[in-house]
């Protein structure tokens, strides 16, 4: 199946979102649970939110520059998995086993995805 560069912010941009979801509510409330600090998370949640923002604007104006944005997209996300994994070897002696396979999964879907925009956007 070919994807759109539509399609791919809008995957993109639902991604973040649940991201930032996870990040900022689930992970959060049960902090205990994940090992990681609640600001911290909520750092990621913002940096995903604002990912998905930006995603989800270029969803709706899809333009000339679209390979341009899908290009900025892939990059940020290989950021945002770079810092994830400096964050979860930071913490690695607090964070608890389901913290570490959270993040561990996130960030595998994440480098797929920026794979894909990052493929999609040199072509």
């Amino acid at each position: 199946m070919i994807l759109s560069y539509k399609r791919i912010f809008l995957i993109d941009s639902l991604g973040a979102l649940l991201s930032a979801f996870l990040l900022g509510v689930v992970l959060v409330k049960f902090e205990i649970a994940f090992g990681i600090p609640r600001d911290v998370l909520y750092c990621l949640t913002i940096f995903a939110s604002v990912l998905s923002i930006f995603s989800f604007f270029n969803y709706l104006f899809a333009h000339k520059n679209s390979k341009i944005c899908l290009k900025i997209v892939g990059l940020v996300n290989i950021l945002y998995s770079w810092i994830t994994m400096i964050i979860v070897l930071y913490f690695y002696e607090k964070i608890t086993g389901l913290g570490l396979l959270y993040f561990l999964i996130e960030i595998s879907i994440i480098v797929i995805l920026a794979k894909i925009e990052l493929e999609k956007a040199n072509h």
